[in-house]
């Protein structure tokens, strides 16, 4: 089934037709469960259609540059933004995160990413996805250095990524100096296998990491009450 051109939120819409990489439910978990507490500048990595500076952009009054690779992604993001209550707030940047990285001066007290990339799955035959999603483009490392480049002493890091990836994604971040202080594994039902890692990083050693699971379903068509606790200040159902 064909997704909608578009995505209704509770106080915006995404259009998502000319992206690549469609509003996931990935990307609705990451922008609920960062943690935008005292933050100022935020950096959205891969934006997409926008969705997540959108979503940080309500959770927060922070000033947010959301940097996007693909171009058609770009005008859509862009119509996104400016369609959406915090136009004034975001700004999105067609380039490369590598580019950029070396580009800009400025600091950023988080920085988040929906990876779309899967380091190890099978190419989509549908090239523009393709491209999206794996790491042709950008790599987990070129990510953690470019994410590195741009933090401000205090800067947080979030990240959604498959559940295969995370111990080696955390031993590239430590080559990096960036170490975990969150993690929440995700299950899509209670007896369903991990799928998802969300992952905090920051550049001192937390004295505790968080650890704690999210489970999606609680059976077929019935979401768990953590999940819709997570994202109710965004689903119109919830």
């Amino acid at each position: 089934n064909m997704p909608n051109k578009y995505f209704q939120f509770k106080q915006f819409t995404v259009f998502h037709d000319k992206c690549a990489m469609k509003v996931t439910t990935d990307s609705v978990i990451l922008g609920a469960w960062a943690d935008v507490k005292g933050v100022n500048y935020v950096l959205d990595i891969g934006t997409g259609s926008g969705l997540l500076a959108l979503m940080i952009a309500q959770r927060s009054d922070a000033i947010i540059d959301a940097v996007e690779i693909d171009e058609n992604a770009c005008l859509q993001a862009s119509e996104n933004v400016s369609n959406s209550p915090w136009a004034k707030r975001i700004k999105i940047i067609h380039d490369t995160i590598q580019h950029y990285s070396f580009l800009t001066a400025k600091a950023y007290d988080l920085i988040i990413s929906n990876p779309p990339y899967f380091q190890h799955a099978l190419q989509s035959s549908d090239k523009l996805r393709s491209t999206a999603r794996h790491n042709i483009n950008l790599s987990y490392e070129e990510l953690l250095v470019s994410a590195k480049k741009l933090f401000s002493p205090y800067g947080r890091f979030s990240v959604i990524i498959p559940v295969a990836e995370n111990d080696n994604f955390i031993e590239l971040a430590h080559i990096y100096q960036l170490y975990p202080s969150r993690i929440t594994l995700i299950r899509p039902f209670p007896y369903s296998a991990f799928s998802r890692a969300l992952m905090e990083f920051s550049l001192t050693p937390a004295k505790t990491i968080i650890q704690n699971e999210l489970v999606i379903h609680k059976k077929m068509n019935k979401y768990s009450e953590e999940y819709i606790s997570l994202t109710r200040d965004f689903y119109l159902n919830f």
